[in-house]
């Protein structure tokens, strides 16, 4: 087998740059091949930012909530929330609205549609992540069923879940995890892979024919890191698995065998293992949580390839205002959209 490239790999902090400017929790990015990324943003939709520059928001009704709330941990626990985004096959915007709790699809006029909002007859709950595959089904992670998402952030909550929305509609296919977050299929599509936040793991099922789930195990190791959290995964074309540990604000991959390696750390150590022991012991609050996190982008939320060549690597956070990206050694794997 090849060597992989990404072994004794670490980001080069001075080959940090950055765009964007004034965003609001950018927590998912999207990246398409001519160099335009699309972001989410608390102000109700996306930031759409050019090649050159220059940024526009897209939003079917302005939101101003995040910017006016005054208490930090509300600003993260209500009102519209779009967290996940992935492109439609026409290329509208899916978005996954973690704080009105909606499967939505936003045209890129802003013109927004509920795709749905409740299943087995109950309300859907803190819908976290969007994924389209190549049979174009969507799939659909929810985190918690518990309306404040931060007092699921707890070792003894297990009730996060995995949907599949496909020509028979929409239904659940895996149940049972402790805050599931991003998911990603393989090059093959043979395995989903899930992010169990407070399990403090990533997941993997084998994906059937017609789309449901078994075969469920861990990937890489039952502890990632020695504090924080998994948010956000992405493949790179070598098969490594990439990922953010939020609040501690880490970025790791797992190789294609599963062994874990940091290549950039941003966090505040001393805040992240103060919230670490509290999680463990059951007592993590909200101002714990606020108070970890680092600089670059606080609450590292996911990570994006992107750039004409897929080399260039993206950061979205919840808590930062602009997109830091630097250069990879390896391309990522292209999704499903790239063309």
């Amino acid at each position: 087998m090849a060597k992989n490239p990404m072994i004794g790999f670490q980001v080069d902090r001075s080959e940090i740059r950055y765009v964007g400017h004034d965003l609001q929790r950018p927590e998912c990015i999207l990246a398409e091949p001519d160099g335009t990324l699309w972001t989410a943003d608390a102000r109700g939709g996306v930031v759409k930012i050019m090649p050159d520059g220059k940024q526009e928001i897209v939003t079917q009704a302005f939101a101003a909530a995040f910017q006016e709330t005054a208490d930090e941990a509300s600003r993260f626990t209500r009102g519209t929330l779009p967290n996940g985004l992935a492109f439609a096959e026409n290329g509208d915007i899916l978005i996954s609205n973690f704080g009105t709790e909606l499967l939505e699809v936003m045209r890129r006029d802003g013109v927004t549609r509920t795709l749905h909002d409740r299943i087995d007859g109950q309300p859907i709950g803190k819908v976290n992540f969007v994924l389209r595959d190549r049979k174009n089904r969507i799939w659909l992670t929810v985190s918690t069923r518990i309306q404040n998402w931060m007092k699921a952030m707890s070792p003894k909550v297990a009730d996060g879940y995995i949907a599949l929305v496909d020509e028979k509609g929409i239904r659940i296919v895996a149940d049972g995890f402790r805050f599931t977050n991003e998911i990603r299929l393989d090059a093959e599509e043979e395995y989903l892979y899930i992010v169990e936040t407070t399990g403090q793991c990533i997941s993997r099922m084998k994906v059937a024919a017609d789309g449901s789930l078994s075969q469920r195990e861990i990937f890489g190791p039952s502890k990632l890191g020695r504090f924080g959290f998994p948010d956000g995964i992405a493949f790179d074309a070598f098969g490594n698995l990439w990922g953010t540990l939020i609040m501690a604000d880490q970025l790791f991959f797992l190789t294609p065998e599963g062994e874990f390696h940091i290549i950039l750390d941003d966090g505040n150590e001393e805040a992240s293992l103060a919230m670490e022991k509290a999680f463990v012991e059951d007592r993590l609050t909200p101002e714990m949580m606020l108070a970890a996190g680092g600089t670059m982008a606080p609450w590292f939320a996911s990570i994006t390839f992107g750039g004409a060549d897929l080399r260039t690597a993206y950061i979205g956070s919840l808590k930062g205002t602009r997109i830091p990206f630097f250069p990879s050694v390896v391309p990522g794997l292209p999704m499903v959209h790239w063309r």
